[in-house]
């Protein structure tokens, strides 16, 4: 059996779905791997690295003709009505804003996996590639904060005076809220943060942060599936703002990381709260690509925000591509994930799904031609239902042991702290 790695086609998009070490473990389980010529380059990989891994370059990936293919961004309807019958596809998905491309995807009767579904359980962290990407994305977001920064963000003490060290709080303390409190404090930041789950305290004080207790709600109210923080209602995540607002004020760098998979950011921070900062501080929306955790935020742009009392103004960056932009330690994380999902499925040289297995079962979003993932099927149908001429498709994981069983639910869970 065939594994194709084709280019990323978006425009931004630097990582690559394998690398030569991954290629190695997918040729050493007994499959042949295509890599289209020039899709690793971006990410520091040469073609005649890849074929000194085991893999065959080809000008242009036929996808008709592999039975397997790894990518990075969802793929497109046109794309998956190429696909032969039978094939599978690993990568990430965004199956509830990618709906056309899931239909395309069952009637083209491809089985796909979506890695944002793999279950948040131990057996599962090698293939887990929302967290190795989260883990690459907070890191990058306190590198955009401090090249903005005009201070330093350590302490030093000189003959010519002390210069204080820059005050930085993260909104969230999930994977990449975490990893962005350990790169400030390493940068010799005072570093706080906030999650609206009160477990996350401890894990905030092991990264060398302090955490920010707000009496938003219980414990009970706040917690949810898989580690994950349940989104805040209305009312509570207005009390939220309110409570969080003098701590953003007092603030040199804002950091904000909290994202509901498949779903639109919560706002965690207005407009309001962001002029009322000193001048000269920087705020930085992880979340900007999917609706933004601050008021006024634009993918890709910084925007200055004139502070309140007409002094200056705050730089507020809409964080875009961040893992693009860190490609090459991002693309082996990634393709490792891959490759040990794809490994999950092979047996005798041939990948074969096992629905018996929580991971297999929790991670597909479609196969022989119907929708398994329950949340997305309930999403199609909707639209069909919407959408006078649209075809729909049948409940999830008819007939198939464990399918539609997922360890996120995109409905209610967040990334880090919620608004």
């Amino acid at each position: 059996m065939d594994v194709g790695i084709a280019r990323e086609r978006l425009a931004g998009e630097r990582r690559v779905a394998a690398t030569p070490e991954s290629v190695r473990q997918l040729v050493g389980l007994g499959l042949g791997v295509r890599i289209e010529a020039g899709a690793g380059a971006a990410a520091g990989h040469a073609d005649a690295d890849y074929v000194a891994a085991g893999a065959r370059i080809v000008e242009a990936l036929d996808y008709a003709a592999v039975d397997v293919l790894a990518h990075v961004r969802p793929l497109d309807p046109a794309t998956a009505a190429r696909l032969k019958p039978g094939a599978i596809t690993v990568g990430l998905a965004s199956p509830s804003t990618e709906l056309p491309t899931v239909r395309a995807l069952a009637q083209a009767h491809v089985g796909a996996f979506a890695l944002e579904l793999v279950p948040r359980i131990s057996r599962a962290q090698s293939m887990d590639a929302l967290t190795s990407q989260a883990l690459v994305t907070g890191y990058r977001c306190v590198l955009e904060a401090a090249i903005r920064f005009p201070r330093f963000f350590p302490l030093y003490m000189t003959a010519a005076g002390t210069v204080p060290p820059a005050r930085v709080l993260v909104l969230g303390a999930g994977v990449a809220g975490l990893q962005a409190i350990g790169t400030a404090k390493r940068l010799g930041a005072r570093v706080s943060a906030n999650d609206i789950r009160p477990a996350s305290a401890d894990e905030v004080a092991s990264m060398g942060g302090t955490f920010i207790r707000l009496d938003v709600d219980s414990p009970e109210a706040t917690a949810a599936s898989g580690g994950y923080a349940r989104e805040l209602t209305a009312d509570r995540g207005a009390l939220q703002r309110e409570l969080l607002a003098p701590h953003v004020a007092e603030a040199d760098v804002l950091i904000t990381t909290a994202a509901v998979p498949g779903r639109r950011a919560p706002m965690l921070v207005t407009r309001d709260m962001v002029a009322a900062m000193r001048p000269g501080s920087v705020v930085v929306d992880m979340a900007a690509e999917s609706g933004g955790n601050v008021e006024g935020s634009v993918p890709g742009e910084d925007v200055a925000v004139a502070t309140a009392d007409g002094a200056g103004h705050v730089t507020l960056v809409g964080l875009k591509d961040a893992a693009s932009a860190m490609a090459a330690d991002a693309s082996r994380l990634y393709a490792k994930n891959v490759a040990n999902f794809i490994a999950l499925m092979v047996s005798d040289g041939q990948v074969v799904p096992d629905f018996g297995d929580e991971v297999v079962a929790g991670a597909c979003l479609t196969y022989d031609g119907d929708v398994r993932h329950e949340p997305t099927a309930q999403a199609l149908a909707a639209l069909a239902s919407a959408t006078p001429g649209v075809e729909g498709f049948g409940g999830p994981g008819a007939g198939v042991p464990g399918a539609g069983v997922s360890g996120r639910r995109a409905e209610d869970d967040v990334e880090g702290g919620a608004g």
